[in-house]
């Protein structure tokens, strides 16, 4: 079935080949090649079962190979989706046990992944880790969130930096262990690579174990004792993404592909999941009375917003149930949704069906809630994934929105459970707040080309009263840059209303999505550098640049994302110092134009272009 030379993979176009091969000792290992070019040099396959390495000494039976066409709607960065892939299943034999077992795997233009499938399997298996690796080629510079303390992967809150794929294991104080996505700047400008996870579900989240030699392995919170699935195994998908630029990481939807489409018995309507802008009282003032909220619901009302968040502190109200009810019909007249903070130690017991989860989401939606903010979930070990799909099935069997924070990266999760508006896994505008703040420039400038690349994170955007060493204009672009359907902006609604600082841009602020039909990355973007992105909603282009630098630049932005043969009338969002911003009008531009914008140290600039 495999020769000598393996079992060579292709997509759909032929620009990636994934080869498969057994090696004398019947392990089988893989290479990803792109337009001809190594991205992994060379990966294991294999994973432990109940003490028994299954990818030691192993024989291919059958192939099979079907081709994958599909498209569908997505909220985030654009909204159609498009899953064209290749995709083999091999039928495995493990010698010593006689156990058959599957290899998935799936070739597109834009990456490789695979997935082992042990269907056969009944009662309780414990699964003691995987034999699965990448081997990135030399010359490779890889960004990683770092955070030098015991939080780093508990909540995925680091800063983006960057390593030598040869310094990979030491770099971190933290030890050789990463969380996901890996992105890889590959040598010689061969464009880019992310090593990630897909379809999380029924397992443990994996991370990364830097083990040398620019290799990396799948590593699982529960170490050695490793961790029970009931039934059959169906581990997630081990994800490679592959691109030529920039703009093919932001555009990627090989993680959301790789999840299976929602049940049509959960979610036989989807019409409550509705992406939106929310207000955000605790950043600022921490969360207020059952009367301070309800200013809150009327500068959200005034500021367009769909949403407010009541955060952590609304369950010590004199009444909080019926506080929280009368909250929730006054924010409905004013076409306002209201999102409540839940502890998740609270109500995370399995016990008789999840019983205290219920009842919880029980009161919420008898209180005219329309989501939950879940928060310090703080691992991703099989217990912890258990949970969070709990949450999406419970809250889904009741038309309720889930926003989970304190929590690791997606894994396409909202493919499958659209309910789940957004997620941290990030960090976000909290830490400037925090001893550990505040966030600098180029971890912003970072961000669209890492964490997102992963999918959608509420980093909480917008902090004109405290940006730390940003700009207002930087402040103002990461609403634009930062991906997230429930795009939870932190900054006081009253300051954003009031504050004469921030009229120039309210107008612009307010008419900000929180999905968007089309995404560009735009040269010279570069990452943790500059991050330019321009995001079309209906006929209306937002362009949101951050500066990751803190020196001015000058740049020219060729604006052939917008309609040829179209005039577009330009309203800018200028920096006019560090805590200072300027509204400009009047400049008609075509696709055709390159104009220059200057950036401010640490600056930023946004632009909405309309047709004339």
């Amino acid at each position: 079935m495999i020769d000598g030379s393996g079992f060579i993979m292709r997509s759909p176009s032929g620009v990636l080949t994934a080869t498969l091969r057994l090696t004398r000792e019947n392990r089988l290992r893989f290479q990803v090649r792109r337009d001809g070019a190594n991205v992994v040099e060379e990966g294991d396959i294999g994973m432990t079962a109940d003490g028994v390495d299954l990818g030691d000494g192993i024989a291919v039976e059958d192939i099979r190979q079907e081709t994958i066409y599909e498209t569908y709607k997505v909220l985030g960065g654009h909204s159609d989706a498009l899953n064209r892939c290749h995709a083999y299943r091999f039928s495995l034999r493990h010698a010593v046990s006689g156990e058959a077992y599957e290899l998935q795997a799936r070739a597109y233009d834009d990456g490789f992944a695979f997935r082992y499938s042990l269907s056969s399997r009944v009662g309780t298996t414990t699964i003691r880790g995987e034999a699965s690796s990448w081997t990135l080629p030399a010359g490779s510079r890889v960004w990683l969130f770092e955070r030098n303390n015991g939080w780093k992967l508990k909540s995925y809150a680091g800063e983006w930096i960057s390593a030598d794929a040869e310094e990979l294991h030491t770099v971190s104080g933290q030890g050789p262990v990463q969380g996901t996505p890996l992105v890889v700047e590959l040598p010689e400008g061969r464009g880019y690579a992310a090593i990630a996870e897909a379809a999380l579900y029924d397992y443990s989240g994996m991370r990364l174990e830097a083990i040398g030699r620019r290799a990396v392995r799948a590593n699982f919170t529960e170490g050695d004792a490793g961790f029970v699935v009931e039934g059959a195994v169906l581990t997630p998908w081990r994800v490679l993404m592959a691109v030529p630029d920039l703009d093919g990481l932001v555009n990627s939807d090989l993680i959301t592909n790789l999840n299976p489409t929602p049940s049509a018995t959960l979610f036989p309507d989807t019409s409550y999941i509705r992406p939106g802008r929310s207000a955000w009282r605790w950043w600022s003032l921490g969360t207020g009375t059952p009367e301070q909220e309800r200013e809150t619901v009327d500068q959200a009302s005034s500021l367009g917003f769909e949403y407010t968040t009541v955060d952590e502190g609304w369950e010590a109200w004199p009444e909080p149930w019926a506080d929280l009810r009368r909250l929730t019909e006054y924010a409905k007249g004013n076409h306002v949704g209201v999102f409540i903070w839940k502890r998740s130690k609270e109500i995370d017991d399995p016990r008789e069906g999840w019983r205290t989860m219920r009842e919880f989401f029980d009161k919420a939606k008898d209180a005219g809630v329309v989501g939950l903010k879940i928060d310090f979930i703080d691992n991703e070990s099989k217990a912890a994934i258990d949970f969070e799909i709990a949450a999406l099935r419970l809250a889904a069997e009741r038309r309720l929105m889930i926003n989970f924070h304190g929590i690791s990266k997606p894994t396409g999760e909202s493919r499958t459970y659209p309910n789940e508006i957004s997620r941290e896994g990030i960090r976000g505008l909290e830490l400037n707040k925090m001893k550990e703040g505040p966030i600098p420039a180029w971890h912003n400038a970072a961000l669209p080309f890492t964490r997102f690349v992963a999918g959608h994170g509420d980093y909480t955007p917008v902090g004109f009263s405290n940006p730390g060493e940003t700009t207002y204009a930087h402040q103002l672009a990461t609403m634009i840059a930062f991906t997230s359907p429930l795009q939870v902006v932190a900054e006081n609604p009253a300051f954003l209303l009031e504050e004469a600082a921030a009229q120039p841009a309210l107008d612009v602020l307010k008419s900000i999505p929180a999905v968007w039909d089309e995404t560009r990355a735009l040269p010279p973007s570069a990452i943790g550098e500059l991050a330019a992105l321009a995001r079309r909603s209906g006929e209306a282009w937002f362009l949101g640049v951050l500066n990751g630098k803190a020196e001015r630049a000058t740049l020219r932005l060729p604006l052939s994302f917008l309609d040829d043969g179209a005039a577009y009338d330009a309203v800018e969002i200028v920096d006019r110092g560090p805590a200072c911003m300027a509204r400009k009008e009047g400049m008609r531009v075509v696709s055709q134009d390159a104009p220059d914008i200057v950036l401010e140290p640490n600056g930023g600039y946004v632009a909405v272009f309309r047709k004339a």
